[in-house]
């Protein structure tokens, strides 16, 4: 763990904390600082937020690329400018003269003079069974990561907050057969009730009881009035928290973040550049930027398809409610 001293004698090492997610975020700082002939060390976990995906998507030149071979490149693409990576859990971080002290989970220490954690965050799903084992599979989030991959397939949204009919209504665009759960949430009033009735998006009254698997593929859900929804993929709300156990023992915590007056997650403050309350340490990617994790390229687009969504009809009941057989 040597220090790259041919910039001209700036005697430093520069840690990133977090080796890979969605975007890779620390292994993409650590490209750069390394091409930069900067000393990097790569502390990683090895718990990317997308391993349980089967692939990567919207990820330009990668699309369809499994997550573990993107982080592979991404590692011989740091060490091969010199860069360090080690595998391990940071622990603890504490001020140590001009620079930092982190602890890993098995003893070791390391020093550097920055820091810049990217330790991502954690996917908080709602408490169902099965849904947890499904995560990544069928059991999706994104319509834009997954959208694709289940179109016109059967698709159920589980309600549990405000945003849910918007997200029915978003992954309208990817399938006709799209059905709205109330697992934990009031009916939608009228108005919402109408918008849905317009697109086709049926309304299911709860809760979920449980996932259906046959073999190894999700069948549907089973409510807890005994009855099944047949399902080919089930949409959730995970609530996604950043991973800052490192960062809290450097007096740093996540903050709420809200969306449309709902809690959606929670991240760690920065400025727009990444740095943080504390000189010296620097944050990038999903523990820094919760709602805003897919990229500015795709954020766009998404505005567009709101924009783009088409307004309700006139037709039938206001009121309307439509099962779906088993």
């Amino acid at each position: 763990m040597g220090t790259d001293n041919s910039d001209g004698g700036d005697d430093e090492r520069q840690i990133r904390r977090g080796g890979g997610r969605r975007w890779a975020a620390g292994l993409a700082g650590a490209l750069a600082l390394a091409r930069a002939r900067r000393s990097v060390l790569v502390i990683d976990a090895g718990q990317p937020r997308n391993a349980p995906a089967g692939q990567v998507h919207n990820f330009l030149g990668h699309d369809g690329t499994p997550p573990a071979d993107l982080l592979a490149a991404g590692r011989d693409e740091v060490t091969r400018y010199g860069g360090e990576i080690v595998a391990g859990t940071a622990e603890d971080a504490t001020r140590d003269g001009d620079g930092f002290l982190v602890t890993l989970h098995d003893g070791r220490d390391v020093r550097a003079r920055r820091l810049l954690v990217t330790t991502g965050l954690v996917d908080e799903l709602p408490d169902v069974p099965g849904l947890a084992g499904r995560w990544g599979r069928d059991v999706l989030h994104c319509p834009y990561c997954h959208g694709w991959e289940v179109r016109d397939r059967r698709i159920g949204v589980l309600a549990t907050g405000p945003l849910a009919a918007h997200q029915a209504q978003l992954w309208r665009q990817w399938s006709p057969h799209v059905t709205l759960l109330l697992h934990d949430v009031p009916e939608p009033d009228a108005e919402e009730a109408e918008r849905l009735a317009a697109r086709g998006i049926a309304v299911v009254d709860g809760p979920v009881a449980a996932l259906e698997v046959t073999g190894d593929a999700l069948t549907g859900v089973r409510l807890t009035s005994g009855e099944v929804v047949a399902l080919d993929a089930v949409v959730v709300a995970a609530r996604a928290t950043a991973r800052a156990g490192v960062l809290r023992s450097l007096g740093l915590a996540p903050a709420d973040v809200e969306m449309a007056g709902h809690v959606v997650g929670a991240q760690i403050p920065a400025d727009p550049t990444g740095a943080t309350a504390v000189p010296g340490v620097w944050v990038a990617g999903n523990v820094a930027d919760v709602p805003r994790a897919g990229g500015h390229g795709r954020r766009g687009r998404a505005d567009r398809r709101r924009g783009h969504q088409r307004r309700p009809g006139r037709r039938g009941d206001r009121r309307r409610r439509r099962r779906l057989p088993a």
